[in-house]
């Protein structure tokens, strides 16, 4: 019998570029569209954990294009994302992913490189991944752009000021990149994590983990970086061609507990 909805939830066959893909998050998003048969550009700084997650999904038979780029360097940037457009002939979905923590109180030694690094990654590598992308995306079918930013981004944490500021820098990106890209139908959406376990959280001794999901978290647990992917696919999808400018929250109930 014939399907009655017209949207398609596949991406399979589009071309789809994850930064910061070597490890966390970004790996996750890496493997869950490799198995949705997704076409993958994966950009890190780290060489050799890049090549490690290569290597998995191309053994789920995904065509996968690794490239090690600082992303805080502009010409960098540019110059990955025209040869990944050039490779596969086209780019239809970015997720600008790259993240990191770099802790430091203000009127410390470490503040200014923590504030450069962390703006010039989380931040300024957004906008420019997007304009490198954009020629590109205005020729696809279904183009879709998602910046993974933070509750961060709507809060903020102690000796965390560069993070935050950057990951509320990422919000307000996606929503004027929304305004100014839906009259081409070009999406663009914010997912913002709580806390997952990652290579940031890492750090964190088992029992602070479950004393914070207690006290902070409604499903009192930390999330699994798939379950943050989940959510990022969901706004790619040709079927999401009606959201833009949105958050989504993927926090367990962070920013809704009171008590």
């Amino acid at each position: 019998m014939a399907r009655l909805s017209k949207l398609s939830r596949s991406i399979a066959g589009s071309v789809a570029i994850i930064t910061g893909a070597a490890s966390g998050m970004g790996r996750a998003t890496a493997h869950l569209f490799a198995d949705e048969g997704a076409r993958l550009a994966l950009i890190d700084i780290n060489t050799g954990a890049l090549e490690v997650v290569a290597g998995e999904v191309r053994s789920v038979g995904a065509e996968v294009l690794p490239l090690t780029v600082d992303l805080s360097d502009r010409a960098a940037v540019e110059a990955a994302i025209a040869r990944i457009g050039a490779h596969f002939g086209g780019i239809d979905i970015l997720v600008n992913n790259a993240g990191f923590a770099l802790l430091a109180e203000i009127d410390s030694d470490a503040y200014p490189h923590s504030w450069d690094t962390s703006l010039a990654v989380m931040a300024t590598a957004q906008a420019w991944a997007i304009r490198a992308a954009l020629p590109f995306l205005r020729q696809s079918p279904h183009p879709r752009i998602v910046n993974v930013a933070s509750t961060e981004a709507h809060g903020a944490t102690r000796f965390n000021s560069a993070y935050v500021v950057a990951k509320h820098a990422s919000l307000g990106l996606t929503r004027a990149m929304a305004v100014d890209l839906g009259k081409e139908g070009i999406t663009v959406n914010c997912v913002c994590p709580g806390p997952v376990r990652t290579g940031i959280t890492d750090a964190i001794p088992e029992e602070a983990k479950q004393t914070f999901a207690n006290r902070r978290t409604a499903l009192r647990r930390y999330a699994e970086p798939e379950e943050v992917a989940q959510a990022t696919l969901s706004l790619v999808l040709p079927a999401a061609s009606f959201i833009t400018g949105a958050t989504l929250l993927v926090d367990g109930g962070v920013t809704i507990r009171n008590a």
